[in-house]
């Protein structure tokens, strides 16, 4: 009982330093010196870092991790995490964990210090896709697609067992490989508060924590809808969870920084990139965040309860990735009158030039082309508006099976700058062209893999618990919230036309071709307007110019908000997607534009 009550008083502060491989490095010397962390943890990888750093690896086998973990971060603070007893967990192993380990540990050597480290290894799935393939059986988890013939990477994404066994074992800090970016933080969390496997509830509130530090200043002012009323950008807070037993915590920055943490601002990074809100699925835990309450609890300080949760599947998600051809992108800028007709007719002239030259060299024709015009709002589609702007840029992009042919075609875009449009300018230099890498994701029965933990020359195999079957399965949608002040149907008869960014807060994500797009109310007034309005129907039609699939949309009570989930919605996703916005950064941009009519009363209420 002594043990429960001390573990109920305790509070583990846990600091987000990096939300992806290139975060600013201001982030783990602000979190340090600020004094409000016991432990740091750091996000690195992406699907695309992955197949870059494989190819680091290819080249320097000494390679294959985030560098500037170790360069830069880790350089900056050592001394500090070391005198203060700070401890960090961070995914920057990549695909070369050891190698990442070693580092650090020359650093540590050379600056006079003692450091624990642990490395997490177990994820890589390259040597059973030998077996994989013969078996027919894998099928790409959105296309049904057969699993391609060359790989250049393939790994699962673990959970948070390793880690809360390398810390058990004493690492200060602990190098991962790839795990779901939540992890790093909830396997501090099992650790601290001895939470188990089967403590599902508790598994998600620590699941969510992580998923609101994993994005770094997404948390705490970055990206909000109302940017306006962030202050101090160029000293940005970075994200500070303060967790409690219970699985609640708190969301808050170091003191005297930049940005702002209220309720508005961790709803969007909440509802970021997962899907069904009710179903968010991770290798420890499915959660369900439909019941989570955000409250004010101080300046700067977002109280988060109510996360749910239930066993999670037999299965992990494996990330694979593969090369198709080629790509290349290439821009001018395109300057005066009619800048964006002289844009798109220099674009097309540029593509049946050079589809000519192919079709004379034998190459064949491009597999894909994309012409957009930035500056006249080319991803709104018929929604645009910028028709006679005098500056545009005109982006041009192309695959082929042929490196040689794309080389071709950036051969022939400097010519523009004499040969068409007066006001042709910012060519550049040739654009390079590159593989055109493509993700490939699947499922994994989690028996196939066996995690392991390596301190101090020590080997600590973590075992997995095998999941439920059928696990994933859908968990029915809460009742909605009831309709109040319109009757429900969202409209009355006395009623004016406001773009939806005056109702709510958004943003969006990607999962591969997924878009994902979080709508939050701005006030719970606003509830039943946004019900009627903002359908799956209405938002596939706003977007059709963009989706190409389904529209499904998930309500959140807890939050006053709505997750749509847009299918084929992304050109192929990032690295396949031949759009500017390849993230689909700016659907929720593009969302907020749509027309709402709102009951003029609704609108004047205090």
């Amino acid at each position: 009982m002594i043990e429960d009550s001390k573990r109920a008083g305790k509070v583990v502060r846990i600091g987000g330093a990096s939300g992806f491989w290139g975060d600013s490095s201001v982030a783990a010397p602000q979190l340090v010196d600020s004094g409000q962390v016991d432990y740091l943890v750091f996000d690195y990888l992406a699907e695309l870092t992955m197949s870059i750093l494989a190819g680091a690896r290819l080249k320097k086998p000494e390679l294959g991790y985030a560098t500037d973990f170790v360069g830069v971060a880790m350089k900056a603070v050592l001394r500090d995490v070391v005198a203060r007893g700070i401890r960090v967990v961070s995914n920057a192993g990549g695909v070369n964990p050891e190698g990442c380990a070693a580092a650090l540990a020359a650093l540590a050597k050379e600056q006079g210090l003692e450091l624990k480290i642990a490395v997490v290894t177990g994820d890589d799935v390259m040597p059973l896709l030998p077996a994989l393939r013969a078996s027919g059986q894998v099928q790409e988890m959105q296309s049904g697609a057969k699993l391609p013939d060359k790989v250049l990477t393939a790994n699962a994404y673990l959970g948070a067992l390793p880690v809360k066994a390398a810390l058990d074992a004493g690492a200060q800090v602990v190098i991962t490989g790839r795990c779901v970016d939540s992890a790093v933080t909830l396997g501090v969390l099992m650790h601290e508060f001895g939470w188990g496997s089967s403590d599902h509830d508790l598994l998600a509130g620590g699941s969510l924590a992580g998923h609101i530090l994993e994005c770094g200043c997404q948390a705490t002012g970055g990206l909000h809808t109302d940017w306006d009323t962030v202050p101090g950008w160029a000293n940005m807070g970075y994200p500070i969870a303060e967790c409690h037993a219970d699985g609640s915590f708190v969301v808050t920055k170091p003191l005297g920084t930049g940005g702002k943490v209220t309720p508005a601002v961790v709803a969007e990074q909440m509802l970021y990139e997962i899907g069904d809100p009710a179903a968010y699925l991770l290798p420890d835990v499915i959660c369900d965040f439909t019941q989570v309450t955000l409250q004010q609890a101080g300046e700067h300080r977002v109280e988060v309860r109510g996360a749910r949760g239930r066993a999670p599947s037999a299965s992990y998600k494996v990330c694979a990735t593969h090369v198709q051809g080629f790509k290349t992108s290439a821009q001018l800028t395109i300057v005066g009158f009619d800048a964006v007709a002289k844009a798109r007719r220099t674009g097309a002239a540029i593509i049946d030039r050079t589809t000519a030259l192919l079709d004379q060299a034998r190459l064949g024709p491009y597999t894909a082309t994309h012409i957009e015009v930035l500056g006249a709002e080319s991803c709104y589609g018929p929604h645009a508006t910028a028709l006679h702007t005098r500056e545009a840029v005109l982006r041009l992009t192309a695959t082929h099976a042929s490196r040689e042919a794309l080389e071709l075609f950036a051969r022939e875009v400097a010519p523009a700058g004499t040969s068409w449009a007066p006001g042709t300018t910012g060519a550049g230099g040739r654009s390079s062209v590159a593989p055109s890498i493509r993700q490939y994701s699947f499922l994994l029965d989690k028996a196939q893999l066996a995690p392991v933990v390596t301190i101090d020359g020590q080997v600590i195999a973590v075992a997995q618990p095998p999941g439920e079957s059928g696990a994933a399965a859908v968990v029915p949608a809460a009742p909605s919230c009831a309709d109040a002040a319109t009757g429900g149907d969202g409209v009355v008869s006395d009623t004016l036309a406001v773009p939806l960014i005056r109702l709510a807060f958004g943003r969006s994500g990607d999962k591969g071709d997924t878009s994902n797009i979080g709508i939050i109310a701005r006030e719970p007034r606003f509830l039943p307007v946004l019900r009627a309005q903002v359908t799956e129907a209405a938002v596939a039609a706003w977007l059709a110019h963009l989706v190409k699939g389904t529209v499904t949309r998930f309500e959140v009570p807890g939050i006053h908000a709505f997750n749509f989930v847009c299918t084929r919605a992304l050109g192929g996703g990032g690295m396949a997607s031949m759009r500017n916005d390849a993230l689909g950064k700016g659907m929720a941009q593009i969302l907020l534009s749509m027309p709402v009519r709102v009951p003029i009363p609704l609108l004047s209420e205090a």
